[in-house]
């Protein structure tokens, strides 16, 4: 993960009862991010850059992800190549080269992403118009056994032990990967949660396993509409957060099938929506 460069700013830290005193501190980096498909920009967002562990990098993690959850793409072979625009000397540009076959409606796609990012859709028709475009799973698509409700519980602390830049810096989200046994698969951070979903959905896109069906998503704060939405377009049967889900979320993981747990923190947790993916619910 970059991080701010320089990496460290002076800062003044205070503690009661004690003298100030001068430090400094390491900051993660916050960087607009502009995709674009078939030379056209479809997306600006608001990201914290990363190479990732392979030289494609988070950026192309982050492309592919976002192209999957607004059901651009369906597979791998879907996507020629993803490359940095090389007139973009800063790296803020992706673009995006989609297979002969794919076709794209722009206008429906730019509509879509603007509106979502002004609440420009809510409630009911904000489900009716994902559900159009991407099914409901069921109990026999994925997670033939329930789950271990411990494992589920052991989540937060194995994606807070996998944040190497919330370590130096506290400012970033995370969203894992995991699977059914608990075993992390895939792990990124960024300024926004929604982007970190999207990394790790792209990550999966890209190098495997696809789709999710056996996995278990963690993310660091609170669920949302949105990020219960990106869950079903990886087709991820369960979606647990350490935080509140809102209204919608649970809402919208009941009528889409997914299995929304929230307020997961030492030995509680609450499970909103479909139960019975868990053991002795």
């Amino acid at each position: 993960m970059i991080l701010h460069d320089p990496n460290r700013v002076p800062i003044v830290r205070y503690q009661r009862g004690q003298p100030a005193q001068p430090d400094n501190d390491e900051l993660a980096m916050e960087e607009p991010l502009e995709i674009r498909v078939r030379g056209r920009a479809v997306s600006v967002t608001m990201r914290t850059p990363g190479q990732g562990e392979r030289t494609d990098g988070e950026d192309a993690e982050l492309a592919a992800g976002f192209l999957v959850t607004e059901n651009i793409v369906r597979s791998r072979d879907d996507i020629a190549r993803i490359d940095p625009c090389v007139r973009a000397p800063d790296g803020n540009i992706v673009n995006v080269f989609l297979s002969a076959g794919v076709e794209v409606d722009f206008d429906r796609l730019t509509r879509h992403v603007f509106a979502s990012s002004s609440c420009g859709l809510c409630g009911k028709a904000s489900i009716e118009a994902v559900l159009a475009h991407c099914p409901a799973l069921n109990l026999n698509e994925s997670q033939a056994q329930p789950i271990d409700p411990d494992m589920v519980l052991g989540l937060p602390d194995k994606l807070r032990n996998a944040q190497a830049a919330f370590e130096r810096t506290g400012g970033l989200h995370a969203a894992g990967v995991f699977d059914r046994t608990g075993r992390l698969v895939v792990v990124r951070e960024d300024v926004g949660r929604h982007n970190a979903v999207d990394k790790v959905v792209g990550h999966a896109l890209l190098h495997g396993p696809w789709p999710l069906r056996e996995s278990i998503l963690q993310v660091s704060g609170r669920a949302s509409f949105e990020i219960v939405q990106k869950a079903l377009a990886a087709r991820i049967p369960i979606v647990s957060a350490v935080s509140a889900p809102s209204s919608l979320a649970v809402e919208f993981a009941r009528d889409s099938g997914i299995t929304l747990v929230g307020f997961v923190r030492g030995e509680r947790m609450n499970v909103y929506t479909h139960p019975e993916r868990i053991a002795g619910m």
